[in-house]
């Protein structure tokens, strides 16, 4: 139950992270226009380079060392404080670069400027360590507070299309402001440490072997972004972040369990518990399985007029670039799976590393391609595809630890009932007028038709979820 529980802070915690950009979009699309709504979207992708450069691979790595020790409190603070004064290091670099960088590049500086902010949020940032202590509460009631006044601030200063960079500080702001609020707990959790017993530098090597697959994630998250923007406007770069933040905010559902599950699976292994690790990883690969392809069945058959009418005139292109990525669903919650269940806690990070740098090369190379063919549809495509590559090799990696038919067991009949669930939704957004009424309608039916399927189909999840229910 404790994993079910976390699994849901960590969710809320996920898509609060969100939230603010989902509520606001609708307000925010109609007051900036397509053309602010891409400065922010284009100067963000870029920002969110020197942001991983300050990170350095720490949020997996300090998240899975802190699992390690967590048992130790003297262990566990000496750790904590040589990670966090390594992320200081880092991010006084990164932000040099980046003073660097604008001397070199001199388009949007005062947007890139206030982006900046976003560089400085990563030096606080300490929900590692709660996500290491299986503490997933703390960072989701803190963090409300500051994202709903976030919130506020938006609808009460942001009124006309200059708004752009007073949007970009609030929401870059609050980031800051999200991750200071983390602090005051610390005195309850760690104990001095001497400053002089620190050994900062001995975390470097690990944390740059997670950077570079932290650092290839990002190219095929933010370079499609950045290749649009300066291939075909900045606009477009709007147009794929609006598709994105619909779609990440339902993958938040998913992806959520494989936080949850890094510091469960990390202190197992640290245990020594190979069968009890496999059988984790079974029954949240099957989970996550039925969850994905509901969801993303659930998108596709939606999208089409959910864009237009959710962020306004103007923003057409965003339906049919949502329904190619609500592919990325299912594809990115077994590799997040595979990956943050089984190859990072278990110390495969060379394995997981080869994966999304082969993700990472082949989005570079199809973007170039599909981008040219055809505009925003061929960035979603070359994004699909880099995600089937991370997927497919971690499958083959992972081939000869775990059995495959206990993994796929349940597949076709979740496949089953997301088409089942797909066809009749898909029909009534097109054919019905678009309206709240008519959207909430079509969640309902889609839902409804996908656990009567689920009920007639039985697959072997069925069981576990009746139990969760009478438990409760």
């Amino acid at each position: 139950m404790k994993v079910l529980k976390n699994y849901l802070y960590n969710a809320g915690y996920q898509i609060l992270a969100l939230i603010v950009p989902l509520i606001t979009a609708p307000y925010i699309s109609r007051v900036l226009h397509p053309a602010g709504v891409g400065y922010n979207a284009y100067t963000n992708s870029i920002i969110q380079y020197f942001v991983l450069a300050a990170d350095l691979g720490i949020a997996l790595y300090g998240q899975r060392e802190i699992a390690y020790v967590r048992e130790n409190r003297e262990k566990m603070s000496q750790t904590f404080w040589e990670i966090q004064c390594l992320k200081i290091f880092t991010t006084v670099c990164s932000y040099f670069l980046f003073v660097i960088f604008l001397n070199v590049y001199n388009h949007y500086t005062i947007f890139l400027w206030v982006q900046s902010l976003n560089v400085i949020a990563a030096a606080f940032d300490v929900s590692w360590l709660y996500m290491g202590l299986e503490d997933f509460k703390r960072t989701v009631i803190r963090n409300t507070f500051v994202r709903l006044l976030s919130l506020a601030l938006i609808f009460t200063f942001v009124k006309k299309p200059s708004d752009v960079a007073l949007y970009i500080f609030i929401v870059a702001i609050s980031n800051v402001i999200g991750n200071l609020t983390l602090w005051p707990h610390l005195r309850k959790i760690l104990v001095p440490v001497k400053f002089k017993s620190l050994h900062i530098w001995q975390h470097l090597r690990p944390t740059i072997a997670l950077f570079i697959p932290t650092i290839a994630t990002s190219v095929y998250l933010q370079l499609n972004k950045t290749m649009l923007g300066a291939m075909m406007g900045t606009k477009y770069s709007g147009f794929y972040q609006n598709s994105d933040n619909l779609v990440k905010m339902v993958l938040s559902l998913a992806t959520s369990l494989g936080t949850v599950m890094l510091p469960h699976m990390s202190a197992a292994f640290a245990k020594g518990d190979k069968k009890g690790m496999q059988k984790m990883l079974y029954k949240s690969f099957d989970m996550l399985s039925l969850l994905s392809i509901a969801m993303m069945f659930g998108v596709a058959a939606v999208s089409t007029n959910l864009a237009p009418f959710f962020y306004g005139k103007g923003f057409g292109p965003v339906g049919p670039a949502m329904m190619i990525e609500s592919i990325v669903i299912l594809l990115i919650a077994w590799s997040n799976t595979i990956g943050k269940q089984f190859l990072v806690p278990t110390d495969h990070v060379k394995e997981f590393t080869t994966s999304v740098v082969a993700g990472a090369v082949f989005n570079l190379f199809a973007n170039f391609l599909f981008i040219h063919l055809w505009g925003l549809n061929g960035a979603m495509w070359a994004t699909v595809a880099s995600e089937a590559v991370v997927t497919g090799y971690q499958l083959w990696v992972v081939r000869k630890e775990v059995e495959f038919p206990e993994m796929f067991r349940n597949f076709f009949k979740y496949m089953i009932a997301g088409l089942a669930m797909f066809i009749p939704v898909y029909l009534m957004n097109i054919k019905l007028h678009t309206s709240i009424l008519t959207l909430g309608l079509e969640v309902v039916v889609g839902v409804a038709i996908f656990i009567i399927m689920i009920f007639v189909l039985r697959p072997t999840s069925l069981e576990t979820i009746m139990g969760l229910i009478k438990r409760k």
